[in-house]
């Protein structure tokens, strides 16, 4: 593949509300296949945020992921610039049976998750002394973006309580199916601390919603969340 034909796979322009989450996506199946080479500079930080349609933040962002998770490595001062790794991160490849089925359990977890969104809103809005036990678990988030077991303890707890928010043994039970398989899964990835800042940020955006009552916008928020997560592992998953 020539190089004009690289730089025009992988810096199509995004366009999603999860931008920063397909710009990661993007940029970490470039690296998986080899458009982006080891040792390959990036281009310059204007550049890349004209071709691709984002803001320098959202690039800011997904490149600083990146280089969290090792797939990039940055260098000061002259000659400097974002270079992809000359080996890919320590992070143990997943077996074909989990690669092969990762898109079902997300799936499964969508279609479970944003009807959870939408009762919990119908059923709990307005009732702060339901939810603020779920606003604390969001604040405890926060404070632990460098420490993953930790966080993703506290994310379960959110998640599984957003079920209770409903009312429906079921969907508690489901909700922790759900959430049991999708450990699993991120295990075969790393874990940056950018990526888990914007995921708990949309925690809040959908207890917010819920506190309002309004049932499609929890909707909406909890499958761009559920979404943004599709994107990170299709990017950071390692080949089989």
């Amino acid at each position: 593949m020539s190089t004009t034909a690289r730089i025009e796979a992988t810096f199509a322009p995004v366009r999603s509300q999860t931008a920063f989450e397909e710009t990661l996506e993007r940029l970490g199946t470039a690296i998986k296949l080899g458009l982006l080479r080891p040792g390959e500079r990036l281009p310059a930080e204007r550049e890349l945020c004209a071709m691709m349609g984002i803001s320098r933040s959202t690039l800011r962002q997904a490149l600083t992921a990146l280089v969290q998770s090792g797939h990039l490595r940055a260098v000061r001062g002259r000659g400097g610039g974002t270079f992809v790794a000359e080996s890919p991160p320590a992070v143990e490849a997943p077996s074909r049976a989990v690669a092969e089925r990762w898109r079902d359990v997300c799936d499964q977890r969508l279609a479970v998750e944003v009807g959870i969104a939408y009762l919990a809103a119908e059923r709990a809005g307005g009732r702060d002394e339901v939810l603020e036990p779920l606003d604390a678990i969001v604040a405890r988030l926060d404070d632990l973006l460098d420490d993953f077991p930790a966080y993703r303890q506290a994310d379960v707890r959110l998640h599984i309580g957003l079920a209770e928010l409903t009312g429906c043994p079921q969907l508690v039970v489901a909700a922790t199916e759900s959430q049991g398989a999708m450990t699993d899964l991120i295990a075969n990835i790393a874990h940056p601390p950018a990526v888990l800042a914007v995921s708990n940020g949309q925690h809040a955006r959908l207890l917010l919603a819920i506190r309002r009552r309004e049932a499609p916008r929890a909707m909406q928020v909890m499958a761009e969340h559920l979404r943004a997560t599709e994107h990170v592992l299709a990017g950071l998953l390692p080949a089989p």
